[in-house]
């Protein structure tokens, strides 16, 4: 089927958005870990075809699959404010396999005082990369900020790990693999509030439904903040929670080696969290 030039919006949302399955679409499509493989050739491919397509100058003959498919990569490597290509880790469409690996690691190497500190600071350098890379490019933050918040967040997260790692020594084996949820849980209550700051302070642009400006608002900026702050955390949730409870149970399966135990971390992980999440809280669609 070719492209009816003037009835094809590429901007225009495939899945009817105001309905959460059409929202879990939505980003099920954008954030397509497959997307992660594209060469740099096709991406410049994608976004000359989008870019051509808003200006109503697609080649004849090209097919309506092709501009979809066009939009697809262009929204999971171009920053949707800047338009620049995006780096290929902090992508959203690299959050299933990146955290899988990390969280499988974390999960895995709890027990020692290095291994703890070692994986929190794999795992926080990551966070810190995908907020910078999916900021705001309306609210820029300086590289004083980026650093503090770096800083801040890898050390809270450490010693919430570490204290606990302390703390839950006497206690059960289960509990003691569920620390590094609570360190990552508490590293996102502080990251993430100090890398967009600026937004708390200058407050966000906000536009009616013709997308024109009606001026700044910082309650608007503490609300998507807060959904964003839950939506990293409810993301780590069902792995860094359930699958510890899984592992537990391997653990006495004879057939179950400890060097396996870090590979069912890694690739049990629900993968669709990342969209599901995004989906209900839509809102924050450029902070998640």
């Amino acid at each position: 089927m070719e492209a009816d030039l003037p009835g094809v919006n590429i901007d225009a949302p495939r899945w009817d958005q105001s309905t959460f399955l059409g929202r879990v679409k939505h980003f099920f499509n954008i954030t397509d870990p497959r997307t992660v493989f594209a060469s740099e050739q096709e991406l410049d491919w994608a976004k000359v075809m989008v870019e051509k397509s808003r200006m109503g100058l697609v080649p004849p003959g090209t097919q309506v699959e092709q501009l979809l498919y066009a939009k697809k990569l262009y929204d999971s490597a171009f920053h949707p404010d800047t338009g620049e290509k995006m780096n290929v880790i902090g992508r959203m469409s690299f959050q299933v396999p990146g955290g899988m690996i990390i969280t499988g690691f974390m999960l895995q190497f709890y027990r020692t005082m290095p291994a703890v500190i070692f994986w929190q600071w794999v795992n926080q350098s990551f966070n810190a990369l995908v907020n910078y890379t999916n900021r705001n490019a309306a609210s820029p933050t300086s590289v004083r900020q980026m650093a503090i918040s770096y800083f801040t967040a890898t050390t809270t997260a450490v010693a919430t790990a570490v204290g606990m790692n302390m703390w839950t020594k006497r206690a059960p084996p289960l509990v003691g693999r569920w620390v590094p949820f609570a360190a990552v849980a508490a590293a996102n209550c502080v990251n993430i509030p100090m890398m967009r700051q600026q937004e708390l302070i200058q407050g966000i642009c906000v536009r009616d439904e013709n997308q024109n400006e009606l001026g700044c608002s910082q309650r608007a900026a503490a609300v998507g903040i807060t959904q964003v702050v839950i939506s990293r955390i409810t993301m780590a949730a069902p792995g860094m929670i359930l699958l510890p409870v899984i592992m537990e149970r391997l653990e006495k399966l004879r057939l179950m080696k400890p060097s396996l135990h870090g590979a069912s971390g890694m690739w049990a992980l629900p993968t669709g969290m990342v969209s599901v999440i995004c989906s209900r809280f839509v809102s924050s669609l450029c902070f998640c």
